[in-house]
């Protein structure tokens, strides 16, 4: 498995602009490279699909909580003189049960 997370622009977002990842501010050539029009994270980004039913069993019972990964992607970028936010979200994981 690739440790690495591709993510397109909107067409809309243009140069300058400034990335966070759950809210922290992220760096280009450290914590992220821009190809073409796709932002390559260093790093695994993902979220998680809906709970399953066992997940959901066990917490509706009080026996386990739930831990879920859930990366947003903010790219915050100027557009007709005005500050704009996309948020972007990561490829989704399916839940192993």
């Amino acid at each position: 498995m690739e440790n690495r997370t591709r993510i397109e622009l909107p067409r809309q977002v243009t140069r300058p602009f400034e990335v966070f990842v759950n809210g922290v501010p992220q760096t280009q050539g450290t914590d992220f490279d821009l190809v073409g029009s796709t932002l390559v994270f260093n790093r695994l980004l993902v979220r998680e699909g809906d709970i399953g039913f066992w997940r959901w069993a066990r917490m509706a019972l009080g026996i386990a909580g739930t831990y879920r990964k859930n990366d947003t992607i903010d790219v915050v970028y100027a557009r007709d003189g005005r500050r704009r936010v996309a948020t972007l979200a990561p490829p989704e994981i399916a839940e192993a049960e």
